[in-house]
């Protein structure tokens, strides 16, 4: 009871510092980071681990599935070239760099260790990759590219991850017997990922007819899909991205708009908890690690976790610089349809933070190989995992905004192109009524077909594209962001008088809660309508 009283007020703690974070626009996961460092440093806090083996299982799922929810199919395939030599050869070619580096500069370590420990470091995290970039002005093929990398190198390091790992425990390890069962596992892994998401599509589309039901089995697909792969001994991880992956893509006909509203809110809920109980608890391990590797003087510990860091971020760099060249070189086709900018090659080599995929995986080390042999230098390759992560986050996510500005990229407007997309939207709309609605009753006609005159009228109105960067003399879409404020003004007035109601019994509670939620739907789709950046 002691320890879930500590971590309970210990993700109070980081709950408020995100907020402070979220409040000056600082990334959030540079915040956990810290935090961890921040927790370790607190005299007579318990040391508090999870049981190795049900790490993976409480973390991974949900938080790949989350990634892959907000990953854009369209995007993902469109992409998929850089994205795949990024996220499979990048993360080989990591995986053995550091391999290299560690076995050289650490006594005593083995192979099968020194790879497990560049598998570990070598996949970039899908979170602080979007939390870091986030308003930052990039382009949307640069973030859709990172977003995939981060989402299919969890799946090859990961698988990487466990050949290592078995290398270790079973002591035996066989090259091409490796390739030949990564191919099979990944290629089941995917087809059993394909095969939840359709047997979950047909749930959610003929027999679910209740939002809280139908946002319960979002938060189960993916521990579901996990553990029917595992079972099967195939890539869990690929799993979860595929299912993940099919019904994001069709979550517009399968989910209802309130399920999607609630699974929405629920799952930013349930990430952020993960992600900052991941890090709180290697926080209150830190102190325990490093009391494991006192045997180590300091100065090699710093020189192992600097040089190990920074192998993997200049690792990054030799292989981006051929891997985007090379391919324009050879193909006409890639030259003529992709735009190139050297300024977006260097945001994307800077851009491989590392984080909460990492440090799960490397909680999840078993603490014996067998019942009487430990499992040797956990202790070491944890702390070096999380000196990658501290300096990736720290130094590279820092850094980013003030490259982006010394490299003058244009800031990509999100405004601009969301603008084109309402107009295009209410047109149709607009052209649909008057071709499909023509016999209705006049004052009926009138009514619906003025309430998208007016919205359209108002875009009309915002001049965003041509003044959004200050062009003009007059910000346009100051107007529009009038009109909605002064609609929710009203809306809060509303509310007022629903809630004196409510307070003198003028109103049944269902009737309350009812009208109460209509109002705060509308009021939120009035937000998401002003053109904020």
């Amino acid at each position: 009871m002691e320890n879930i009283t500590v971590i309970i007020m210990l993700l109070f703690g980081v709950a408020f510092l995100s907020l402070i974070s979220k409040k000056y626009n600082f990334p959030i996961p540079i915040v956990l980071v810290l935090c961890g460092v921040a927790i370790s440093t607190v005299p007579d806090l318990p040391v508090i681990a999870l049981n190795p083996e049900v790490v993976f299982i409480i973390f991974l799922p949900p938080l790949l599935y989350h990634a892959a929810w907000y990953t854009s199919w369209f995007e993902f395939k469109k992409t998929i070239r850089p994205i795949t030599l990024a996220a499979v050869g990048l993360v080989l070619f990591t995986t053995i760099a550091v391999a290299l580096a560690a076995h050289m500069l650490i006594d005593d370590i083995s192979w099968p260790l020194a790879f497990l420990l560049g598998a570990i470091v070598s996949p970039p995290d899908a979170v602080s990759a979007t939390s870091i970039t986030k308003g930052l002005g990039l382009h949307p093929r640069l973030i859709a590219i990172l977003e995939g990398e981060s989402l299919l190198n969890d799946a090859s390091g990961l698988v990487a991850y466990k050949y290592a790992l078995t290398a270790i425990v079973a002591g035996n390890f066989v090259l091409w017997e490796a390739g030949l069962n990564f191919f099979i596992m990944s290629t089941l892994g995917i087809a059993i990922g394909l095969l939840v998401g359709y047997v979950m599509s047909i749930i959610h589309t003929k027999f679910v007819c209740d939002d809280i039901i139908e946002a319960t089995l979002t938060l189960l697909t993916p521990f579901a899909s996990y553990l029917i792969a595992e079972h099967f001994e195939c890539s869990g991880v690929l799993a979860v991205v595929t299912t993940g992956l099919f019904l994001s893509a069709r979550s517009g006909k399968i989910f209802t708009h309130e399920s999607r509203m609630m699974a929405g809110t629920i799952w930013n809920i349930l990430t952020n908890i993960l992600n900052g109980l991941i890090f709180i608890l290697i926080g209150l391990q830190l102190r325990h690690i490093i009391a494991g590797i006192s045997n180590y003087s300091g100065t090699a510990l710093f020189l192992w976790g600097a040089s190990i860091s920074a192998v993997v971020i200049l690792v990054r760099f030799l292989w981006i610089v051929p891997a985007t060249l090379l391919p324009r070189f050879l193909s006409k086709r890639i030259r003529e349809n992709e735009e190139f900018d050297y300024r977006n090659m260097i945001i994307f080599g800077w851009s491989g933070m590392r984080g909460v995929v990492s440090m799960a995986a490397a909680l999840a080390l078993p603490l014996m190989i067998s019942e009487k042999e430990a499992f040797p230098f956990r202790n070491l390759i944890i702390y070096l995992v999380f000196c990658v992560i501290l300096s990736t986050l720290v130094i590279q996510g820092l850094t980013l905004p003030w490259l982006i500005r010394k490299l003058k990229l244009q800031p990509y407007s999100i405004l601009a192109e969301e603008y084109q997309i309402r107009n295009v939207i209410v047109s149709e709309t607009i052209a649909h009524i008057e071709d499909n609605f023509s016999l209705l009753n006049d004052d009926l006609l009138h009514n619906i077909k003025s309430k998208y005159e007016v919205k359209f009228n108002r875009l009309q109105k915002t001049e965003l594209p041509a003044n959004f960067f200050g062009k003009g003399n007059v910000m346009g879409g100051e107007i529009f962001n009038d009109f909605t404020k002064l609609q929710i003004d009203l809306l809060n007035v509303e509310r007022a008088k629903l809630e004196v109601m409510h307070k003198n019994g003028a109103v049944n509670e269902e009737i309350f809660r009812k009208i109460e939620k209509e109002l705060d739907l509308e009021e939120t789709r009035l937000w998401m309508e002003m053109y904020e950046e």
